[in-house]
């Protein structure tokens, strides 16, 4: 899950979008759900934004994956915060 600045126009939420289902696709692994959650609050103020888009992304995939996902994520200017889980079968 991440979450995007609000202010960014719908061509920039899509690319960044597509950026980061790239970065998954490109390690070998497979997206296998894509949910738009859209505008929200926030639970709290952070940099002081208080609304972002969500995005959840299901995706299967082995090694090293969840680090380079994580590390894409946080050095992008436009991600507000993002947290990679492993799920349980």
């Amino acid at each position: 899950m991440y979450i995007l600045k609000p202010d960014l126009g719908e061509e920039q939420t899509q690319a960044d979008i597509d950026r980061f289902n790239e970065v998954i696709t490109a390690q070998n692994a497979t997206i296998t759900k894509v949910d738009k959650w859209g505008r929200r609050k926030l639970a709290y103020e952070i940099n002081k934004l208080t609304e972002g888009f969500y995005m959840l992304v299901t995706f299967e995939g082995a090694g090293d994956i969840a680090n380079e996902i994580t590390r894409v994520l946080k050095i992008h200017d436009d991600v507000v915060r993002s947290i990679v889980v492993r799920l349980d079968e």
